[in-house]
């Protein structure tokens, strides 16, 4: 059960000093909502990170703007609070206005729990959700509608296990983790080996571990396989979006962004800092390095690396984004001359 929570009101210097911004106007006005600024009302506060949509905001219903330093000289009577980086300020702010959502503890009648599961204080286990032999959930963590835990997870304090989310046996989860509806952890590597004489394939075994390190979030319907001997590894504060295929033996960094419907083949490293968009395919034993970007629908053919903090790379195969468009101009004046 979701408890019910009204919205708190909180004065625009409790704000700034949270979100660290500095404030023209009146700083005794109150807010209790976050909107877009074309749905704001006097109770909202919105914000804006591009000097070209300052003037719309400005005219907007909204109590309060969070916006940059280039607002500084702007003429309105409306609040303004002055930060660096708006859009990341105003998720800040969003934490302390909008709190989340919180459940009502205790274990619903329905849920099937083995008597050597071990529930921290204050957690959470919803209707027909079912732990096996030997789980440890830790303190004020959910455990949603239908999810099925296998034995001898551990999953830490302050996670969300949402609905019908499955986790095979020996994974483990860190805290403050958030696991979408759908999404299945631990699973089977997909890891055979031909028989040459019959040409039939045989399971290689699928033995290893999942370790989901701390404040991470994984979309949902998205699949994270084991390791095969050793452990798979999404390190701290990894984003995963929804319908991601991550498969056995992959080592996730921290920090590290995954855009949906993107997938990565067994033994991939992706190093710290990683940004890899939609529809990317990484073929196995490749080493994504440190702060690369890799655009939409890019693909990686086996055993490369690629490397350069901050360097784009897009295509199929993915090279620099500068690299590509020469050869898509190429194939352009190609074409016209034909």
């Amino acid at each position: 059960m979701i408890l019910s929570m009204k919205h708190l009101y909180h004065s625009l210097k409790e704000i700034a000093n949270l979100i660290g911004a500095r404030i023209t106007g009146d700083a005794k006005v109150e807010i209790s909502g976050i909107a877009e600024p074309g749905s704001a009302t006097a109770e909202d506060v919105i914000f804006v990170e591009d000097e070209r949509h300052l003037a719309g905001a400005l005219q907007s219903a909204a109590g309060a703007i969070i916006t940059g330093e280039f607002a500084a000289a702007a003429r309105t009577p409306k609040p303004l609070l002055l930060v660096p980086y708006p859009k990341l300020a105003f998720a800040r702010a969003a934490t302390l206005i909008v709190p989340p959502r919180r459940w009502e503890p205790g274990v619903h009648s329905t849920a099937v729990l083995h008597d050597s599961v071990k529930l921290g204080k204050m957690a959470t286990v919803q209707p027909n959700a079912v732990l096996m032999e030997g789980v440890e959930v830790g303190e004020r963590t959910r455990i949603g509608s239908g999810a099925v835990v296998g034995q001898s997870v551990r999953i830490g304090a302050n996670c969300n296990i949402a609905s019908n989310v499955t986790i095979y046996p020996g994974t483990t989860i860190g805290d403050r983790v958030t696991v979408h509806a759908g999404s299945v952890l631990g699973g089977d590597g997909f890891g055979y080996v031909r028989d040459p004489q019959t040409g039939r394939y045989e399971k290689f075994p699928q033995a290893g571990t999942l370790e989901i390190h701390d404040d991470v979030e994984i979309g949902c319907n998205t699949t994270i396989d084991r390791g095969a001997l050793g452990p798979t590894i999404i390190g701290r504060g990894t984003k995963i979006d929804n319908l991601v295929q991550i498969a056995h033996n992959c080592r996730i960094g921290e920090n590290v962004v995954i855009a949906a419907q993107t997938g990565v083949s067994g033994s991939c490293v992706i190093e710290d800092g990683a940004i890899i968009a939609g529809q990317v395919g990484i073929a196995d034993h490749c080493r994504i390095e440190k702060g690369v970007i890799l655009g939409a629908q890019a693909g990686v053919p086996s055993n490369k690396v690629v490397r350069g903090q901050g360097t784009v790379y897009w295509g199929t195969p993915a090279r620099p984004i500068k690299d590509h468009l020469k050869e898509l101009a190429a194939v352009a004046r190609l074409a016209k001359k034909g």
